[in-house]
């Protein structure tokens, strides 16, 4: 198999298989109500200060109308807080409940366990290799973003 053929396959195989992991991984019997794309809304909303839905929305490439079904449906599950701003009414800023905030914790540490199992099998050389590999097809990817 040529170099093209194998790196093919590597990442489609690497792109569903993480998909699949995750899933597996952190939807456990106390997030079995939550969906990978929910966990990823909740990362997006975050632990800081609240958010409003446009920069939710920027930060996943999702319209507003897109998130606002993902939202109703975490608000419905307990997940997240909604409060309109007191500056105007219009604006509604997205926070995470108690029960949000330990989902997000979830999730990150199966992130942080992916990230140090990859890292601890590397050496300084293949690992600065590999993020400077990831950084462009990163690169490359968000650059249909902007079409």
């Amino acid at each position: 198999m040529g170099t093209y053929e194998t790196l093919n396959e590597v990442l489609v195989s690497l792109f569903r298989d993480v998909n699949d992991i995750e899933q597996k991984a952190i939807i456990t019997s106390e997030f079995g109500d939550l969906t990978n794309n929910d966990m990823h809304v909740i990362e997006a909303i975050g632990i800081d200060e609240p958010k409003n839905m446009s920069t939710i929305a920027r930060a996943l490439s999702v319209t507003v109308g897109t998130l606002t079904i993902s939202m109703n449906s975490l608000v419905k599950k307990g997940y997240v807080d909604r409060q309109r701003s007191s500056e105007d009414r219009r604006v509604v800023y997205i926070s995470l409940s108690e029960k949000g905030v330990k989902a997000y914790h979830h999730h990150k540490k199966f992130h942080e366990q992916m990230i140090e199992s990859v890292v601890k099998e590397l050496t300084e050389e293949e690992l600065e290799a590999l993020v400077k590999a990831l950084t462009k097809l990163n690169s490359w990817f968000r650059s249909f973003e902007e079409d």
